[in-house]
């Protein structure tokens, strides 16, 4: 289960950073952010489940700036 959690989370950012690189996605996409917050949210749960708090402290950085980033875009959109 914890592998699960892990590649899922890696493979959201990635694919994020993936679209981001090709040009398909921006970097101030909510689309773009929401993969990024769901992927380190996950990130964060896996990182606890091996007791990993540098890992932690990193994706959870990653995911309160995409989460950030989210209610920016939402706010623009009013």
């Amino acid at each position: 289960m914890e592998l699960l959690i892990g590649f899922t989370g890696m493979s959201l950012i990635l694919f994020a950073f993936v679209m981001n690189q090709i040009n398909k996605w921006k970097n101030d996409s909510l689309i773009y952010d929401a993969f990024n917050a769901v992927g380190g949210l996950l990130m964060m749960i896996y990182a606890l489940m091996l007791n990993s708090y540098p890992f932690l402290i990193l994706n959870g950085v990653w995911t309160i700036v995409s989460v950030r980033d989210i209610f920016l875009a939402l706010s623009r959109k009013k």
